[in-house]
């Protein structure tokens, strides 16, 4: 998969020098606005002359790390209630606002010994299991459902679909939904359920084919930003740009549903 943006840093935040980055707003976010909130973020800057520093990854551990007093002043969360559990630590300002809903994809390469039977569009989750008893499935790439949103959807679905048994053994643990696309596209699987919004991005053009799944086999990906208590100007200009009509227009081009059409 094509390599992340410089402005994406996923290595341990331990590691990170916090004191020479402290002239930018420093942004958590989840791994799915890998591509969308990086542009964003580049259109923020170019018309506010302010930098932003983004930190993508699980959205769990992020929330872990922000609990611990890492110096984010902004969470974007793929999973709200990551959020909430921020909130009742009385580690943010107030309850935030829902930014959008994700949706999750099977991503298959091109190549994919999947594709032998059809289209991807003519998948299902319950071909799967069959694709595994088959022998032509033996690595499917998904978000670690311990602190991964779209890992936990991916479990989810795969349960309402009577598979996620048969496929234990193929799994291969993304430590964020990124990784897992990453996995799905580079050989150490041969396919993922990942984020429709990594997907849509340019650079994936050619790469391979995606089928949106059914939301009614997981729980809704309602997503949450909130101001931390260490926010600063800067960073409270971007939220308040984050909900703007430019900024909804391009979460929508990433297929994410807006707050008006999920509340």
């Amino acid at each position: 998969m094509h390599r992340l943006l410089p402005m994406v840093i996923v290595a341990a935040l331990a590691l990170l020098p916090w004191r020479t980055a402290m002239a930018q707003a420093l942004v958590a976010a989840a791994s799915d606005l890998q591509f969308a909130l990086s542009e964003l973020a580049e259109a923020f800057e170019r018309d506010s002359g302010e930098p932003l520093r983004l930190v993508f990854g699980s959205s769990g551990n992020l929330t872990r790390q922000i609990a611990n007093g890492a110096p984010f002043e902004l969470f974007l969360s793929a999973d709200e209630a990551y959020v909430e559990r921020l909130v009742e630590g009385d580690h943010t300002r107030d309850d935030g606002a829902l930014y959008a809903q994700g949706r999750l994809v099977l991503l298959l390469p091109a190549g994919s010994p999947l594709f032998e039977d059809g289209a991807v569009d003519d998948l299902r989750l319950e071909d799967l299991g069959e694709a595994v008893a088959a022998g032509h499935l033996t690595r499917l790439a998904i978000a670690n459902p311990e602190h991964a949103p779209y890992g936990r959807a991916a479990r989810e679905a795969l349960e309402a679909s009577g598979v996620w048994e048969a496929l234990q053994p193929t799994l291969v643990l993304g430590e964020n939904v990124s990784q897992a696309a990453q996995f799905a596209l580079t050989g150490a699987a041969q396919g993922g359920l990942v984020a429709y919004s990594l997907v849509l991005a340019p650079t994936m053009e050619g790469r391979g084919d995606y089928a949106l799944i059914d939301e009614t086999l997981h729980s809704p990906l309602r997503q949450r930003m909130v101001l931390t208590r260490k926010a600063g100007a800067v960073a409270e200009a971007f939220y308040d740009y984050l909900q703007t009509e430019e900024a909804r227009d391009l979460l929508d081009r990433y297929g994410f549903a807006l707050p008006d059409a999920v509340e």
